[in-house]
């Protein structure tokens, strides 16, 4: 018998007990499926901050925010990410400006309330797939610890039916038990470094989501105020301090 044979790794899966196999096959799948989630959710990351930069990069030359409305809208009618912020918080502020009584009180909040409400979506976009990864990361090396002790365990039962045990019999069994382990820590440490990559990506695109819908808010809130007489005082005030590099739209 050719020993060299029966260590290969095909071979040790292939004389493996059912329910090593088993450990093996749902481990396989949670990777393919966690780099599947890896890869959608790189290129969503990627579109989203690709997007992001777009949209500042207009928002901030300068011009009106209707505009900028309807350019989001030729460039798509659904927009994702920054862009969606903009469009919830413009398309309120147009309700407010509509209803002819609005004051400064009433409609700011309700343009934040609206841009927070597309943000909760957003983040929820983005955020799926994420706990799959958490979940891949943090069982898999349980379950595949859990099938080498059961392939440990069978082995050394079926050393107590000989009377003689050598290396040669115990090495197999041993070896197919620890496949799983391997396994196991294959599934989990990509799936635990994407996971841990994502978040950071995360919080950086809700940062500078939460930092455009602040400043989104200052500029209604300075259109609104300049729309009455004592608005236009204070506008006159803010104007007489050092211009910021950005030009920010009119309303």
């Amino acid at each position: 018998m050719n020993v060299a044979t029966d260590m290969s790794l095909v071979s040790l899966i292939m004389q493996s007990s059912t329910l090593v196999k088993a450990v093996l096959v749902i481990l396989l799948l949670a990777s393919i499926a966690s780099w599947v989630v890896i890869f959608s959710k790189r290129r969503l990351m990627k579109n989203t901050v690709a997007e992001m930069e777009w949209f500042e990069d207009r928002f901030w030359s300068g011009g009106n925010v209707k505009d900028i409305y309807e350019e989001v809208h030729r460039h798509d009618d659904h927009p994702e990410g920054m862009p969606a912020l903009f469009k919830a918080g413009y398309e309120e502020l147009k309700r407010q400006r509509n209803q002819g009584d609005a004051t400064s009180a009433d409609i700011v909040p309700s343009v934040q309330r609206a841009m927070r409400v597309a943000l909760s979506r957003e983040l929820e976009r983005l955020e799926s797939g994420l706990a799959f990864l958490a979940t891949v990361g943090s069982i898999s090396p349980y379950v595949g610890l859990f099938g080498t002790v059961w392939g440990i365990m069978s082995a050394f039962i079926g050393l107590g039916n000989v009377q003689q045990a050598s290396l040669s019999m115990v090495a197999p069994g041993i070896a197919e038990a620890l496949i799983a382990t391997a396994m196991g820590l294959f599934a989990a440490i990509p799936a635990v470094v994407a996971y841990n990559f994502f978040t950071n990506r995360l919080e950086f695109i809700e940062n500078r989501f939460d930092t455009f819908m602040e400043e989104m808010a200052g500029i209604v809130e300075r259109g609104v105020n300049a729309a009455n007489p004592i608005g236009r005082e204070r506008a006159v005030k803010k104007t007489e301090k050092p211009e910021p590099v950005r030009t920010a739209p009119e309303l």
